[in-house]
């Protein structure tokens, strides 16, 4: 059996565990909190994972290193120095971060050649995609073989050509949300109703179709060349920046629009990831 180390018990870490045991993974979990043992027991049980305080520990004859750790540089240059130690030759070394580069991970390290992105979408064991992002030192047979991982896992692994802040899905997650904050900000609609317009709208059209292919069909049977030479000309109206003095009354409104608390929080977790399942599953059928 196939041995993977994951790094870190967090949410992110948690969701790769699930993962990689149902895919037949042998899990190592690493994370020196004093309830790993606990947390294995209530959220892992019945998977083949076992829990380490270190990581280097869990990543001893590891085939494959998934790092979901803090979001500190310093910290990761220590851990990815211990794991390179730890690790043979040839072993990849992900990680889950968000927001720092891979080439800044892996700098100074013996085994920046292994070390690479591959960022998933929370939740990690749910939702289809993984962002492999390569470093500048990132070499060719590491890449293949984290896509061949995630793909084999029943992943959506998309290869990014190279690194850039954000990588792809945060950037555009980034840019929507800054716009749905301004239109809350300026008036224009409530929070909740800008949740609902998104769902019945935008978000059912790219749970079936991108960007790209949404516009090819926007146009007709000539395509985007006919939706950008009418409808698409048309769209000149400037886009407007969120107040960031202002976030106060977004949160008060979205506080008051779905609540907060660790009660609530789960029944919007298990909500969420029922609904996710369910067009998951209707996805899969056609």
């Amino acid at each position: 059996m196939a041995k993977v180390a994951i790094v870190g018990a967090g949410v992110i870490g948690l969701g790769w565990a699930k993962l990689f045991a149902r895919g037949g993974w042998d899990v190592a979990l690493a994370d020196p909190r004093p309830d790993l043992d606990q947390i294995v027991h209530d959220e892992l049980a019945g998977l083949s994972v076992t829990a380490y305080p270190e990581a280097g520990a869990a990543a001893d004859g590891a085939d494959y290193v998934q790092e979901a750790g803090p979001e500190r540089l310093e910290f990761k240059h220590e851990l990815f120095a211990e794991l390179a130690a730890a690790t043979a030759d040839g072993v990849v070394l992900a990680s889950s971060s968000s927001s720092l580069l891979p080439t800044q991970i892996a700098q100074g390290c013996s085994a920046a050649d292994r070390i690479l992105i591959g960022h998933p979408f929370n939740p990690a064991d749910l939702m289809p995609l993984v962002e492999v992002v390569p470093g500048e030192q990132t070499s060719t047979a590491a890449m293949d073989r984290a896509m061949q991982v995630y793909g084999d896992l029943g992943k959506t692994p998309i290869r990014l050509q190279r690194e850039i802040p954000g990588f792809v899905g945060n950037r555009l997650q980034k840019v929507f949300n800054d716009q749905s904050i301004y239109l809350v900000q300026q008036g224009i609609i409530a929070a909740k109703d800008l949740d609902d317009l998104v769902k019945a709208s935008l978000g059912l059209r790219w749970a079936t179709v991108g960007p790209f292919e949404g516009m090819n069909l926007g146009g007709g049977p000539a395509g985007i060349r006919h939706l950008m030479e009418n409808v698409g000309s048309q769209m000149t109206f400037e886009i407007g920046s969120p107040d960031k003095s202002k976030m106060g009354m977004i949160v008060q409104e979205v506080d008051n629009a779905y609540g907060n608390g660790e009660q609530n929080y789960e029944q919007g977790v298990t909500a969420r990831d029922d609904k996710t399942r369910k067009i998951l599953h209707a996805l899969d059928e056609n």
